[in-house]
């Protein structure tokens, strides 16, 4: 799914220069190796072929995303009689860019859909440490900018830590939260947030849920309780479901989404910290792997350093020389 940005074209052109430093560590490595693989080649071959794949695989693509973009790179070769190495970067960049155009299954759409009367529902999910809470709130901060009336609910409640940290985003961005003691039920908080925005007639609700690595039946049930508690409120919730994943932590970011698709349906991921790793084809397997787009990317550890994903713009930047 392609989303239209809060900040149309404008937003594009600020946000460039950011991504290209915040994946500078992911070119770098890259092309290292892509330097590498070409120096002295003369055509695509098998050894090139091979020597690609296990670049993408180090790149942390995942073994089954690189084995098809393997698979596509060799039919073109062959039907279009490609023999020169320095063709290499253009056919692999236009892979890249048409297998993440594949999980755009449905048509564009705003990034905040219009519901009428009710807010737009985001409820977060992923495991502790991976920037959630974050993420959440430079989120709050993005839509506020964008005039939007925000409201944060505390559902994590299992941790007083994390009802503190999205307490400090949201006195930080100025917008209310909702909260109960730890230990209390997440589904009622979840249940008084949309009261309240529903009440104070907000565009956008964002509910954090709990972090805990526990079992599936486990994550399920109670994801599935929140839900239900919410479309009491409004029935379409939630709209969204987004799961943060840690861009650094490579092939463990593929289990977790592997976790929580099982647990529920997840429509959306934000991948996180791609500043700080050379990690960055994790973006490219895991979108890839389990069919969902990537609609945020964390390129930053300022505010505005949360993105909206934009496929053709990530594989420019990826393969941007300086």
């Amino acid at each position: 799914m392609a989303f239209f940005g809060l900040f149309g074209k404008k937003e594009k052109t600020e946000t460039q220069d950011s991504l290209d430093k915040g994946l500078t560590k992911t070119k770098q490595s890259l092309f290292q190796k892509l330097g590498r693989l070409l120096t002295g080649k003369h055509k695509v071959d098998d050894d090139v072929l091979d020597e690609l794949e296990e670049i993408l695989i180090t790149s942390d693509v995942g073994v089954d995303t690189t084995l098809k973009i393997i698979g596509r790179i060799e039919e073109r070769v062959k039907r279009d009689a490609y023999t020169s190495s320095s063709e290499l970067d253009r056919i692999l960049r236009e892979e890249i860019a048409a297998l993440l155009a594949e999980t755009d299954k449905d048509q564009e759409q705003e990034e905040i859909p219009d519901h009428g009367d009710e807010p737009h529902v985001i409820m977060v999910v992923g495991v502790n440490g991976v920037g959630k809470t974050t993420t959440i709130g430079k989120l709050a901060h993005r839509f506020k900018k964008a005039g939007k009336k925000v409201v944060l609910g505390a559902a994590d409640t299992f941790r007083a830590a994390a009802i503190e940290q999205l307490e400090v985003w949201a006195q930080r961005v100025d917008v209310p939260i909702i909260k109960q003691q730890m230990k209390a039920d997440p589904a009622s908080v979840a249940f008084d947030t949309l009261s309240s925005a529903k009440a104070q007639k907000a565009d956008v609700v964002i509910i954090d849920t709990a972090g805990r690595l526990h079992n599936n039946i486990g994550l399920m049930n109670e994801l599935t309780k929140i839900k239900n508690v919410m479309r009491k409120i409004v029935p379409s919730a939630p709209h969204e479901v987004l799961l943060v994943l840690d861009g650094s932590t490579g092939q463990n970011a593929f289990e977790q989404a592997k976790q929580f698709t099982a647990a529920t349906d997840v429509t959306a991921l934000a991948i996180t910290k791609l500043d700080g790793t050379a990690k960055g084809g994790v973006v490219i397997g895991v979108s890839d792997q389990f069919s969902i787009p990537v609609k945020y990317i964390g390129v930053g550890e300022g505010i505005e350093d949360l993105q909206l994903f934009d496929r053709q713009s990530f594989v420019e930047s990826l393969f941007k020389s300086n």
